[in-house]
């Protein structure tokens, strides 16, 4: 456990917040020492899977918050901030499998299911969550709208309406438009289709506050391989047209892919947190930004530690270590926060 300043003590400094995800699925939540790195590091949490429509809504006739509410009364216990994570994530891989094969009678069909799990999910949370991802990963990487059983029956309004149901019931929530867009020279189209969208919102009058960029970083190769393939110009482009619209900017779920990186593991370590300080200097120099979510904290609970999306227990994605143990990359991020401008925060402390 840290023995200097939280890594939320020093995004607050800043005019940040820092937290991390947790879940009951993955079993971080059911660790102890899991639970005590939160209450030490984080000033915020978010849900990893138990507020998606997969684990709430499994079945058509019934909702299931149990899990989600032991989540939250963890975070209401320990004085913990909460972000909730998704109100509609529009993929049709991530749906629950009966809405997979769905077809809406019609358009006020679907309008009817959307705008139910709103005020079921984004309700029930009223007051305790005060920024939601109320769309996820709409853009696939080829920069077009995926295409799902909302969209076959409502078309792009879908997300539009999702939105204004959000604002509807949640008038003081920060509203965020979430995907996994990165500054990899690859992504190129995947961000002119995040752009695309989010000037539309603009020009349609859509109620999205910001922009979650979820940063799962690496998984090209070795750092050096990572660091030609960056194009860094590109980024701060991207960015200065996110923020230039008026948008806010939030790391939704930082962690590293170092599956190519090297072997050895001091060295692994090394080159992981120099490209994640390199990645927050360039991220945090907005003003816009506002929160830091690590997508984990701890390499024992990390999804790329998982077998099924190629990892092993020899993965080393998070800041700490299988044994709870701080490596380079909590390093990296303290140092990142301690040389970011400070800036106006969004929320209060």
């Amino acid at each position: 456990m840290p023995s200097e300043e939280s890594l939320h003590q020093l995004a607050v400094k800043k005019g940040m917040r820092f937290g991390a995800a947790v879940g009951i699925g993955t079993g971080s939540f059911g660790s102890e020492a899991y639970r005590d790195l939160l209450r030490a590091e984080c000033g915020v949490l978010v849900c990893e899977n138990e507020m998606k429509a997969y684990a709430v809504r499994a079945t058509p006739d019934r909702y299931a918050f149990e899990e989600a509410d032991s989540l939250v009364a963890f975070a209401t216990g320990n004085r913990l901030d909460m972000r909730g994570h998704t109100l509609l994530w529009n993929h049709p891989r991530w749906l629950p499998d009966w809405l997979k094969s769905h077809r809406f009678a019609d358009a006020a069909e679907a309008r009817a299911f959307i705008s139910d799990f709103i005020e079921r999910v984004g309700g029930r949370y009223q007051g305790r969550i005060l920024s939601w991802d109320v769309v996820n990963e709409t853009i696939d990487e080829d920069g077009q709208m995926r295409q799902t059983p909302f969209t076959q029956a409502l078309g792009d309004e879908a997300i539009d309406f999702a939105f204004h149901q959000a604002q509807a019931l949640l008038p003081d929530t920060e509203l965020v438009y979430n995907d996994y867009m990165i500054w990899n020279r690859a992504s190129g189209a995947h961000r002119l289709g995040v752009l695309r969208l989010l000037e539309s919102f603009r020009t349609r009058g859509v109620p999205c506050d910001a922009l979650g960029i979820q940063s799962h970083l690496g998984g090209l190769g070795s750092a050096e391989a990572i660091g030609s393939a960056f194009d860094e110009q590109a980024w701060r482009a991207f960015l200065d047209e996110v923020t230039g619209m008026g948008y806010r900017l939030l790391i939704t779920e930082l962690d590293v892919n170092d599956r190519s990186f090297p072997s050895e593991p001091s060295r692994r370590d090394a080159e992981i947190a120099a490209y994640v300080k390199a990645y927050l200097d360039l991220v945090l120099s907005y003003e816009q930004m506002g929160d830091v979510i690590a997508w984990g904290l701890c390499d024992r609970f990390s999804w790329l530690s998982e077998p099924k999306f190629g990892g092993s227990e020899d993965s080393r994605p998070t800041p700490y270590d299988r044994d709870f143990k701080p490596k380079p990359m909590r390093d990296a991020i303290a140092a990142a926060f301690r040389a970011a401008p400070a800036r106006t925060p969004v929320w209060r402390d």
